[in-house]
């Protein structure tokens, strides 16, 4: 087995490239991982990729084998797919999920892999850290049966919060974006799509996920008396304005956050990061989550793409890189 890779690093604020890597010896409880497909989050991978982390949040922002610092060079990336090469017999041959950067082969501990259920495509099942990400934010808001609910903000992590709300019975939902080409991610999802100025009031809750002030103030107007917003945005190093006069507290509104490396035991229950990777996978079955991937690459491009994804040249909720079989 050739015991080299390749790794996409962040050699510089703005600038990537691809370095070959030595794999480890491979110990009795790990597994060697061939990738097949991985994600770029447009949203966090992107402050990363600029720069933005907050020197204060270097420690919280840590992927699980993320190598090096920020702000640079860094070895980045949490949404990885491939196939177990080597490892206990039960795991060779599965096709698995790992929170892994941007590589060719890696070896990780077994427990850091999750098998993909055979309902589940490998080219959609890199999305599950994402799907993570929503199902977290729904075990913190708990919606109800029958609530009006806007999620304000269709980027990668709105649309999924978007798409799991879509399946609560008798909820009056809008998935709203100051880009109306969200119209068709929306309606390939089940969900109502609304434009700010358009979007319905009343809510009961509104999960906000736009990470701009603009996007924040008007979650808030978008309440009922006593209703909650959740933010699920992160601003990375930038300060933001919020609208606290006026009505807010006559009205008695609230604000919760939420975050995906925290399990709240008041929320979830018994549940485990585990138990909440295993429920993502498994939701990734519904082919309407497709809707997600709006963009794909090969691994030896990503140099060139980042940059593209970062501005916006390339639009994109989830850009998915593609692998081939050498190293």
């Amino acid at each position: 087995m050739n015991r080299t890779a390749r790794a996409f690093w962040l050699s510089s604020p703005g600038e990537g490239e691809i370095r070959e890597v030595t794999l480890p010896e491979r110990g009795e409880d790990e597994v060697l991982v061939r990738s097949l497909y991985s994600g770029v989050s447009r949203g966090t991978e992107t402050l990363v990729f600029r720069g933005g982390v907050p020197e204060s949040q270097y420690a919280a922002m840590r992927a699980p084998f993320q190598e090096g610092e920020f702000p640079a060079p860094v070895k980045y990336g949490y949404l990885s797919v491939g196939v177990v090469e080597e490892g206990p017999d039960e795991l060779v041959g599965r096709t698995v999920f790992c929170l892994h950067p941007h590589q060719t082969r890696y070896v990780v501990p077994a427990s850091a892999v999750t098998v993909v259920p055979d309902t589940v495509p490998a080219e959609r099942a890199f999305l599950a850290g994402t799907v993570e990400t929503a199902v977290n934010a729904l075990w913190d808001a708990a919606p109800l049966v029958g609530d009006r609910i806007a999620v304000v903000g269709g980027g990668m992590v709105g649309c999924s919060v978007a798409a799991l709300l879509a399946r609560f019975p008798g909820v009056r939902l809008q998935l709203v974006d100051a880009d109306p080409g969200r119209a068709e991610v929306a309606k390939a999802l089940g969900v109502g799509f609304a434009s700010p100025e358009e979007a319905l009031g009343e809510c009961d809750l509104v999960v906000h996920a736009s990470a701009t002030e603009q996007g924040l103030a008007r979650s808030l107007e978008l309440l009922r008396a006593e209703g909650t917003v959740l933010e699920l945005s992160w601003y990375g190093d930038r300060q933001i304005s919020l609208p606290l006069g006026e009505a807010f507290h006559s009205r008695r509104l609230n604000i919760r956050s939420s975050q995906v490396g925290t399990v709240s035991p008041a929320r979830s229950g018994s549940r485990t990061y585990s138990d909440r990777l295993a429920l993502a996978l498994d939701l990734l079955a519904d082919p309407a989550l497709d809707a997600l991937v709006t963009g794909e690459s090969a691994f030896e491009e990503l140099p060139e793409v980042m940059p593209k994804l970062t501005s916006g040249e390339v639009p994109a909720l989830c850009h998915r890189v593609r692998y081939t079989d050498t190293p």
